[in-house]
């Protein structure tokens, strides 16, 4: 599947349609997201950080657009502190995706609500985590996820909210292990989660953009069509890269202090919370609602792994031009 497959509709340059305003657009769902408005013919305003890094991953509108064509997207650098700039990037929006990636600023959603309801925004689809349907799950990034959409459906938007299981490119956080080393490292190799891919739930995230009537006050359950264990999709790796990957257990006081060093103590107390309650069978199964969104079945992890294979492949084993992609936003609180 192609990461920027278009949606229905005129394929040909833009149309007119629905201003779109894509926060996160970096981030591991965010990027698709950009690239399927685009390709849809509603070309997006991608609210960024950092511009270099956006032309870096070769989002639409962040390099220079083809003579006499029109741009497939605007990138406008931006913070979520910064109320005023917020204003102005969302004035005249009409729908706004939602991505916000730090447990520590639960202002960030706030400023984001409050901007969009004074620019006149009408609808907001927010992406949040699985894991706050569960009601043994109270830790930080589980109460922030709820905190975040009791804020939306107070907004006085209207509103989506795709909640998620783990990104597959969360894998890409092994990639550097598996390159140097031909392992992979990680905490609850046996607990299976229905891990999803991020082009599916961008296709999704631009139908509720486009389509705010069709979507507006759902709350769906986005899942993977299997159930993997980290062991497993180690075994699905090694089988796309025809190489033996081993697999190594990490400690909980091994995965701990690699997530302290990287987000901060409070921050992997919560990880290490979600990773113990998937390791007592919280993850869940597939109950069929990504696939009747999408009408086809979802993609597979063993479909993810090979049009991502290259972050994995030793150096010595890749053609001089390919590089490995950018794993931003691969894992942590900003991939549920």
């Amino acid at each position: 599947m192609s990461p920027a497959g278009a949606l229905s509709g005129p394929k040909s340059g833009p149309k007119s349609g629905p201003k779109v305003v894509v926060t996160g657009a970096t981030g591991a769902v965010g990027r698709h997201v950009a690239h399927r408005l685009a390709a849809g013919g509603t070309p997006p305003t991608l609210l960024v950080r950092d511009p270099a890094k956006a032309a870096a991953l070769g989002l639409p509108g962040a390099g220079p657009a083809a003579d006499g064509a029109a741009a497939p997207a605007t990138v406008v650098r931006g913070d979520y502190a910064d109320t005023d700039r917020l204003r102005a990037v969302l004035e005249g929006a009409d729908a706004l995706f939602v991505v916000t990636a730090n447990p520590l600023r639960p202002r960030d959603d706030e400023n984001l609500l409050a901007a969009a309801r004074a620019a006149g925004v009408r609808h907001a689809v927010k992406l949040s985590w699985l894991g706050v349907a569960d009601p043994g799950a109270d830790d930080l990034v589980a109460d922030w996820n709820r905190g975040a959409e009791d804020r939306l459906r107070s907004s006085g938007l209207t509103w989506t909210v795709l909640r998620i299981r783990t990104p597959m490119s969360n894998a890409l956080a092994w990639a550097p292990s598996v390159r140097e080393r031909g392992v992979v490292r990680a905490f609850g190799g046996a607990a299976r989660t229905g891990c999803v891919d991020p082009r599916d739930v961008a296709e999704v995230a631009a139908r509720a953009l486009t389509d705010p009537a069709g979507h507006a006050s759902a709350t769906y359950a986005l899942t993977g069509p299997q159930l993997l264990s980290a062991r497993e999709q180690t075994a699905v790796l090694s089988e796309v890269l025809g190489v033996r990957i081993g697999f190594e257990e990490l400690t909980a006081e091994e995965a701990r202090a690699g997530w302290s060093a990287r987000y901060g103590d409070r921050i992997a107390d919560a990880l290490l919370a979600a990773a113990r309650r998937r390791a007592d069978g919280a993850a869940g199964g597939d109950d069929g609602t990504l696939e009747r969104l999408l009408g086809r079945a979802p993609g597979t992890f063993a479909g993810w792994a090979a049009d991502h294979a290259e972050p994995f492949r030793p150096a010595c084993r890749r053609a001089p031009e390919d590089t490995p992609r950018d794993p931003s936003g691969a894992s942590g609180p900003d991939g549920p």
